[in-house]
């Protein structure tokens, strides 16, 4: 399991969604190390590798959607079904990993990228219109959605440094089975699912409480 690409977003233009000018999704690799953080509060577009920043301050940022990846193994994937080539960051991801399901990952499960950083799963990426107009496929939200490989936000548990090419390491993973995966087919259209999210402690207060409003 290592990391393919680090990736930092090149500020753009953003005609896909209301009331927001810009957008960070275009991501492209660095061949340098990059400094990894933890962001804060969501609201200020900060994000957890230096370099790098959301635009849409309310729906993207902060502590619990710090650091976004997605596997090189899903990209080849979609390659074959969009029919291009889909080179590692076009889903907007910080991490382009190989060697690891990151959809099968365990909410809560902690990687260690390099000798430095602990990173731990999150949640998983909903998709959004920016993503939709970036992709420019009709239909691609539903597609993505159907799919269920939304790929993990990550929280900084330790800060430091990480390059391409550096091994991961699952260091921990909690005594559930609340996957990414399983969290995201509860959130997109699977409703009876909620009520098993209540198990991963380590999810953002606002997805727990969504699925304790299922069960009560």
């Amino acid at each position: 399991m290592r990391l393919l690409s680090v990736n930092i977003g090149v500020e753009r233009s953003n005609p896909w969604k209301k009331n927001v000018t810009g957008t960070g999704i275009d991501k492209r690799p660095v061949e340098a190390a990059v400094q990894v953080r933890a962001p804060g509060a969501k609201g200020t577009g900060a994000v957890g590798l230096v370099g790098d920043r959301v635009h849409d301050v309310q729906h993207h940022g902060g502590e619990d959607q710090a650091v976004y990846a997605y596997a090189r193994e899903d990209l080849d994937d979609w390659e074959a079904i969009v029919g291009r080539r889909l080179p590692n960051g076009v889903f907007g991801e910080n991490l382009t990993t190989t060697g690891l399901d990151v959809n099968e990952a365990l909410i809560g499960e902690c990687w260690r990228i390099g000798p430095d950083v602990l990173l731990e799963v999150c949640c998983p990426r909903i998709p959004c219109a920016t993503f939709q107009g970036w992709m420019g496929r009709p239909g691609w939200l539903r597609q993505f959605t159907v799919a269920g490989l939304p790929g993990p936000y990550l929280r900084v548990v330790e800060p430091g440094e990480i390059r391409a090419g550096d091994p991961i390491v699952v260091e921990s993973r909690p005594h559930h089975r609340v996957t990414v995966s399983l969290t995201f087919r509860a959130m997109t259209g699977q409703p009876h699912l909620l009520a098993r999210l209540l198990e991963a402690d380590a999810l953002p207060e606002e997805i727990r409480e969504i699925a304790r409003r299922r069960v009560g």
